[in-house]
């Protein structure tokens, strides 16, 4: 008979990554995601004509992502990744969901706060279908998102703005502890001082060069369990490289 301890695990286990990538527009979130094994995309809103992955009908509600999530997990195929593009466009899916559900016609009719929390029920089902195809078919999962400047009333010191995912909180923060990676895309700048006294001012500068920042700081959620760098270049390969070491 097995005991409790004889299967206890060992060492390191190797398992398909889940990703939320978010970031600025324009940046090239969705090329990037095109670059990891086999993608095949569920879109919630257009823009991947010009990359040319495979992908599925443009999906316009709750129901079609479902359906499209389904078709993976009961079908035979070759795709190795599922990139959900985007996140913030798949939200209001969910909110007309839950108001079709309730019988209301907006999500912040339905009481103080508890549409958002409804909501929680249908991210849940989304994970989960995500965690099974994971699991089951082997597939890595990138959640694509865009970005907003917020205010954060930090208890520890004054507020400040930073960069968060766009979705409600409550949603960011389900999506961010269960993803393995957080990464943050956004172009690398450097800051300079101009003059001198009541002259001096502060200049941003940049090349162009665009970065993916993988560690919590004041100005950006982000997170990774893969011991990385604070940034690395906006290649998938080099993120892969930490993938297993």
């Amino acid at each position: 008979m097995t005991t409790e301890l004889q299967a206890i695990l060992q060492g390191k286990t190797s398992r398909p990554r889940i990703i939320t990538l978010y970031g600025v527009p324009g940046i090239g979130k969705s090329t990037w995601a095109s670059q990891a094994p086999n993608p095949v995309f569920i879109q919630t809103e257009s823009g991947l004509d010009d990359i040319g992955v495979d992908r599925f009908p443009l999906a316009t509600s709750w129901a079609s992502v479902k359906a499209q999530l389904t078709q993976l997990c009961q079908t035979d195929h070759r795709y190795k990744t599922v990139v959900i593009d985007s996140l913030s466009s798949l939200e209001p899916m969910i909110w007309r969901e839950v108001c079709a559900e309730k019988g209301k016609k907006n999500i912040e009719d339905i009481g103080y706060a508890k549409g958002y929390k409804f909501a929680l029920d249908y991210w849940r089902e989304f994970m989960t279908a995500l965690d099974w195809l994971r699991e089951n078919k082997g597939m890595t999962v990138i959640l694509v998102g865009h970005s907003r400047i917020a205010r954060f009333e930090d208890p520890e010191t004054e507020p400040y703005d930073r960069f968060e995912i766009d979705i409600h909180k409550d949603a960011s923060a389900a999506i961010q502890r269960w993803s393995d990676e957080v990464l943050f895309a956004n172009y690398e700048v450097f800051a300079t001082e101009k003059g001198e006294g009541f002259n001096k001012r502060v200049k941003a500068i940049g090349d162009g060069t665009r970065k993916l920042y993988t560690s919590e700081r004041p100005g950006r959620k982000a997170k990774n369990r893969l011991n990385m760098p604070e940034s690395i270049p906006m290649l998938w390969a080099d993120y892969a490289a930490f993938v297993g070491k």
